[in-house]
């Protein structure tokens, strides 16, 4: 019951709800002190949670194991509202870098971020889940240990055989790849990759890399980083939505130049991680592998980034595409985040997670 937790303090609200901080007692939550407590907005006029919360709570029961995905720790109907119980988290990547290092963080302690990301968007890959909103607010820290946890799994989306058509409105604008913004409606897990990109070279110069105003904007900025691309270094660019043939020729500047900062086999990862063709972008667990982490691991060897039951060998992560929803009881109507799906839904999740412990 949501009567057990005592409410602290609210620390964030958004479109779908109010997340409070709360203590809980042991038995709940295995011994933590604190949680984080999302209060999920119904829909006043339908009788239905917002499908961004069944996904997240779908993807989370998947996934929220990994050492580095925010663990759901309860789900509480409580009508008429809806109560999500997770990890608490003392910051998130930008509250940490304002508070902590406003002028960047040191070297080595932005290797273990970023290595960490990676680590959990490697197990997400790894069970076919895009997280498609990566950015320095959706990265947990725990300010104890320095860990670090992704979050908001809301317009995350497995992967799936048979294929549609998908929506570009996903990413928020700095962070979101070239391709999206190109109006590509089929695409991989390099979106991912790219967003990681972007928060790596921001850890650096606490800036962000590209902050367009608006989709041309962005466009620009990183055209005019990266280059503006062509069918000859990006096949089949010019046959994207929103490509124009008269788009400005800018020739690529060197990163390292950009961010001189950032050491040279840092620049290298970057630059793999921010190639404009998707193809051509380094995927999460190769990144893992480059020379860049390799005082990481002689320090700690870690554990394995990807454990648990692999994909299909059927349907590699590098070769399917994200698909249309299918989540809204059969809806066609694609991706949007104002729909809706019944309580009897997520009581049934609460049941199980009630059953298994979550």
């Amino acid at each position: 019951m949501i009567s057990n937790y005592k409410f602290l303090s609210k620390i964030g609200e958004g479109t779908y709800g109010v997340v409070y901080k709360a203590n809980a007692p042991d038995r709940l939550v295995g011994g933590a002190q604190f949680v984080a407590i999302k209060k999920v907005r119904m829909d006043e006029n339908q009788e239905g949670v917002p499908v961004t919360t069944l996904r997240e709570v779908g993807v989370l029961r998947l996934l929220c194991q990994h050492e580095n995905i925010v663990r759901l720790l309860q789900i509480i109907p409580d009508s008429p509202n809806l109560w999500l119980v997770f990890d608490f988290m003392d910051y998130d990547l930008k509250q940490y870098m304002n508070a902590h290092y406003p002028h960047g963080m040191p070297d080595e302690q932005i290797k273990a971020c970023v290595q960490q990301i990676l680590k959990g968007v490697a197990f997400c890959h790894s069970h076919l889940v895009l997280h498609r909103d990566l950015k320095p607010q959706n990265v947990l820290i725990d300010k104890r240990n320095g860990q670090v946890k992704l979050a908001d799994f809301g317009l995350a989306r497995a992967f799936q055989a048979s294929q549609k058509v998908f929506t570009n409105e996903v990413v928020t604008l700095w962070y979101r790849a070239p391709e999206i913004l190109l109006g590509q409606k089929e695409y991989t897990a390099a979106v991912d990759m790219w967003s990681i990109g972007c928060i790596f070279a921001e850890l650096v110069t606490h800036e962000p890399l590209f902050p367009g105003k608006s989709e041309i904007d962005q466009l620009f900025k990183i055209f005019r980083c990266l280059g503006t691309p062509s069918p000859y270094d990006w096949p089949s660019v010019n046959t994207l939505p929103n490509y124009l043939p008269n788009f400005p020729r800018w020739t690529a500047t060197d990163l390292k130049s950009v961010l001189p900062r950032m050491h040279d086999n840092a620049v290298r990862l970057l630059a793999r991680m921010l190639a404009l063709w998707p193809d051509h972008r380094l995927k999460a667990q190769a990144a893992l592998q480059d020379e860049y982490f390799d005082s990481m691991r002689e320090q700690s060897p870690g554990r394995n980034c990807c454990e648990g039951e692999p994909p299909s060998a059927s349907t590699p992560t590098d070769l399917i595409t994200v698909s249309a929803s299918t989540e809204c009881q059969g809806s066609e109507q694609g991706d949007s985040d104002h729909q809706t799906v019944g309580r009897s839904k997520l009581r049934k999740l609460a049941q199980n997670s009630a059953s298994t412990g979550m």
